[in-house]
């Protein structure tokens, strides 16, 4: 006869991924004449459940490289961008989520940067990159069970492995290969 008994495990209970294209600028001390190049880094973020949303508090510093002074000299600019995203993560239709649920956040592109432009002293530029958030939540399984008890291996004693033992080494020729080469 069938039983059934329900296991409770951490289970993805909803996941999702998001692209963003921003726009930002940062004064220059100097007006450029060329941006020779421009670099994020120290990407870093967290995430986090707000009712039936998922945020992500994040961050990443930019280095912009520009010329200026007729192209005679150089300099660089270092700004940290601070973000805040949201995302509706859709989770399954049976999920709890009124437990203790997890939020694991992605990073699936790397903040990058795709343009940089300048009008005087402002140096403009849009970033790129993709998050991905996962929800870990309890899940429940039911699972069928059979109460029947399974066989018992049948054990020898020490003494019949020992007889089994003697038997072998009694029909083994410790001379078979003087007798054969």
């Amino acid at each position: 006869m069938a039983f059934y008994k329900e296991i409770v495990a951490k289970a993805v209970v909803g996941k999702g991924k998001k692209y963003f294209k921003n726009s930002y600028s940062v004064d220059a001390d100097n007006e450029p004449t060329t941006v020779l190049g421009c670099w994020v880094i120290n990407h870093k973020f967290k995430g986090y459940k707000v009712d039936d949303k998922v945020g992500v508090d994040g961050s990443f510093d930019i280095n912009i490289w520009y010329s200026y002074d007729g192209d005679s000299k150089t300099a660089v600019v270092n700004k940290t961008i601070n973000y805040n995203d949201l995302f509706n993560v859709k989770v399954r239709d049976d999920a709890d989520l009124s437990g203790d649920t997890d939020i694991i956040v992605r990073s699936l592109k790397q903040p990058t940067c795709l343009d940089v432009k300048f009008d005087g002293k402002t140096i403009s530029f849009d970033i790129e990159k993709e998050l991905g958030v996962e929800i870990v939540g309890e899940a429940k399984m039911k699972i069928e069970t059979y109460e029947e008890e399974e066989p018992w291996d049948e054990l020898t004693s020490d003494n019949e492995v020992d007889e089994s033992l003697k038997e072998i080494d009694d029909t083994v020729d410790e001379n078979y290969l003087e007798k054969h080469s």
